[in-house]
């Protein structure tokens, strides 16, 4: 099993002034295991393929991650600038496990 350190990006929609909303996103560091790393090409009507990952990363889930996992939205890994879209969390206390999609759009 791989090793896994990076970068989890959580989107939080704040009210900065009575009646007018804002979204962020607060990026904190993880470690963990990659227990799952594939790759697909998937056709679609574009020119080129889209490339999607079913990569499964279990993390230890510090007391941040685990109050806010409804709010994880992409990862960053193997000191990539890419930021890889979070379809789905599984939470396995003490971890969390995490599945990614496509490259995540902002």
């Amino acid at each position: 099993m791989a090793k896994f350190h990076g970068i989890i990006g959580y989107f939080e929609t704040m009210e900065t002034t009575p009646g007018v909303w804002e979204e962020s996103i607060t990026e904190r560091e993880c470690c963990g295991d990659l227990l799952r790393n594939t790759n697909k090409f998937q056709t679609s009507g574009h020119l080129n393929d889209d490339i999607n990952v079913s990569n499964e990363i279990s993390i230890v889930a510090d007391p941040y991650a685990r109050n806010n996992f409804h709010l994880m939205r992409y990862v960053c890994f193997d000191n990539s600038d890419v930021k890889w879209k979070i379809v789905s969390v599984e939470v396995l206390f003490p971890r969390l496990v995490l599945t990614v999609g496509g490259v995540y759009n902002e």
